[in-house]
């Protein structure tokens, strides 16, 4: 079965502020991964306001990338909800967006279960419980995804205490175990993936609000339950272990830096919402554009800084041999190169046509999806 690209029905609302939330996110990974590969290890001293402050902004990162993958992914496919699943093109293109991400992860890092692979893992996961979805209407999408995000952020207490070198499962290939609690679970799925269910928790309710998004409303709401959760879940958590679980081997208050993380990519969000309503219709732009094109940036950043696929990366170079003050203008460079190769994306695209159309034609075809 062939579904055309006519089908598809866009939500008419186009939420700017993620394309910003992922901007920021794919910049802050590119400084990051160069900075932390490169950095001397005697400057790594967190007592030093400038590293810890690096270091805290460092672990929202990869949530970001995660919850607003959840998000986008959701608030698309509802555009097409009146459809039948298998006629629904997001979900074809959603199948066919996680294989491309799993085939890139194992292909730049076979070895690992990295980023790509956990974000491929979760749509997949998103286009299942959006099934069961269709086919038992009786409870609201939101809730599945709210309890799926929840139930995976809940196993840390269980991995959270597990030795580093114990994997899990025991007698699984080395492979499933890197999904879970391996040797190089870079990104695993318990409890990684939990932020893509969060994410597309939020995203089913913007769709359902998405008139309202930029009202002062949603946007305190949106803040305020991320300040809720980076300030006080903490305290909460220690307070149960403490006072109602202090008999229970595993404990709450593993998960503080979950929902931690968690909340401050709500208060960035609203944020990001905030400027979007105040600056009113913004055109699309350069910095945009780099928040539409992460896969591309993560990709290339991967063959260089590290040398994925040629064994030849930067990392040759620089590895744990540059200062603070050495490593501003290097980093500049590294950021500017994938600015202005976004910049010119289009064009570079356009010259690889010959090669890009043919695969991405067998490639549609495979997934059931008839270009108009």
């Amino acid at each position: 079965m062939e579904i055309k690209s006519e089908t598809l029905n866009k939500p008419k609302t186009r939420l700017k502020f993620i394309d910003m939330a992922r901007s920021i996110a794919i910049l802050l990974m590119l400084e990051g991964h160069f900075v932390d590969d490169s950095l001397i290890p005697i400057y790594r001293d967190s007592s030093n306001v400038i590293y810890s402050t690096w270091l805290f902004i460092r672990g929202f990162t990869s949530p970001i990338f995660l919850t607003v993958t959840g998000i986008v992914f959701v608030y698309l496919l509802l555009g097409n909800n009146h459809l039948k699943y298998f006629n629904n093109l997001r979900v074809h293109k959603g199948y066919k967006r996680a294989i491309e991400l799993l085939f890139w992860g194992y292909l730049l890092q076979y070895y690992a279960f990295h980023v790509l692979q956990c974000i491929g893992v979760g749509i997949i996961t998103i286009l299942i419980l959006y099934g069961l979805y269709r086919l038992i209407k009786i409870i609201p999408l939101w809730v599945y995804f709210f309890l799926m995000g929840t139930l995976i952020f809940s196993t840390y207490m269980y991995f959270g205490a597990m030795p580093k070198e114990q994997y899990w499962p025991a007698n699984a290939p080395v492979f499933i175990q890197n999904m879970f609690h391996g040797k190089y679970s870079i990104f695993p799925i318990l409890p990684r993936m939990g932020y893509t269910m969060y994410g597309a928790m939020f995203g089913s309710i913007l769709f359902h609000y998405k008139e309202q998004v930029k009202t002062w409303k949603f946007i305190f709401t949106t803040i305020s339950i991320g300040a809720i959760l980076f300030f006080t879940f903490e305290d909460l958590f220690l307070y149960i272990d403490k006072n109602i679980l202090h008999n229970v081997k595993y404990h709450l208050y593993k998960l503080d830096w979950l929902y931690e993380a968690l909340g401050m990519v709500l208060i960035v969000l609203g944020i990001l919402i905030i400027i979007e309503k105040l600056k009113g219709d913004i055109k699309p732009n350069l910095f945009l554009k780099i928040g539409q094109n992460t896969l591309t940036i993560y990709i290339l950043h991967m063959v260089l800084l590290y040398g994925s696929l040629t064994g030849l990366g930067l990392n040759k170079l620089f590895h744990h041999k540059l200062t603070p003050w050495q490593l501003i203008p290097v980093v500049s460079l590294f950021l500017l190169f994938f600015v202005i190769l976004i910049k010119y994306i289009d064009i570079i695209r356009t010259k690889l046509n010959f090669i890009l159309i043919p695969i991405r034609k067998v490639v549609n075809t495979i997934f059931g999806i008839k270009e108009s």
